[in-house]
């Protein structure tokens, strides 16, 4: 009978949070590696192992978590346009690397203390909240109006475009929000109402957005609609179908993204 015990190592992989939203990690540092080598969304999202919906949905992530643009697109041109990875982007990958092997360091060094009894199920595990909202911008509280039991917030996006939330006066106070802090808003696809044409059109949303659709992704009975808002930014809708045909949207051209204050949580680190 063989005696010899098996050495017990612990494994465990990097990510970058930004309030509690997850940031950058291995996968997506592979899909940045890989726009920057074939300056493609389609061939990086294939080189990856991944869809072009997943790709473009980790990319828009990143984009509005980042303080500036970490992907960008050009389009037209003679080549028809293409994707490339900014200076920002590359730092990161850089950063993370160096991060991972210290990472990589410190769990080779675990392991060596760490007796084969010890159960590390509870050691490794991380608590994370998760959010099926699509969009979660990055910004700073630009005003704060309070009124009897609710208050009006307004924070101020990459690029300077301002985002108005209605909340109580007890989640001002709770969050700790004060003019000049980080904060973070979020927003559901579902809540977001897409404008071709908005000329002369009075709208009770506060919150009206406009920008180049980047991405259509067409569904039997709802479709998803990103619409580039300025300095990296892109909101995410799910608009029905009948809609996009309606509105006649293509990807390239202009729309106006929709929603009300209500409609916007805050968040803060």
């Amino acid at each position: 009978m063989n005696s010899a015990k098996r050495l017990l190592e612990i494994n465990g992989s990097v990510w970058l949070q930004k309030s509690n939203h997850k940031f950058l990690g291995g996968a997506r540092i592979d899909l940045l590696e890989k726009i920057d080598e074939y300056g493609s969304i389609t061939k990086a999202a294939k080189a990856a192992g991944i869809s072009y919906k997943t790709a473009w949905d980790s990319i828009n992530m990143m984009n509005n978590l980042a303080d500036r643009p970490l992907v960008e697109r050009l389009t037209g041109g003679k080549g028809g346009g293409g994707t490339y990875l900014t200076s920002e982007g590359k730092y990161l990958i850089e950063k993370f690397n160096i991060i991972q092997e210290e990472h990589r360091k410190f769990l080779a060094n675990l392991s060596l203390r760490v007796s084969d009894g010890v159960n590390l199920y509870q050691f490794l595990r991380r608590i994370a909240m998760k959010v099926s909202a699509r969009n979660i911008f990055a910004g700073k509280v630009l005003e704060i109006k309070k009124g009897l039991v609710n208050g009006e917030v307004t924070l101020s996006l990459k690029g300077g475009t301002p985002v108005v939330a209605t909340v109580t006066n007890g989640s001002i106070d709770n969050l700790g929000l004060a003019v000049g802090k980080d904060a973070y808003a979020i927003i559901k696809a579902s809540s977001i109402i897409i404008g071709s044409d908005l000329h002369g059109a009075k709208i009770s949303a506060r919150n009206i957005m406009c920008g180049t659709i980047s991405k259509i992704i067409d569904g039997p009975v709802n479709s998803e609609v990103d619409v580039e808002i300025g300095a990296g930014n892109t909101i995410s809708a799910v608009i029905t179908h009948e809609s996009v045909k309606n509105l006649d949207l293509k990807e390239g051209g202009h729309a106006c993204a929709l929603f009300k204050a209500s409609s916007v949580i805050l968040g803060v680190s």
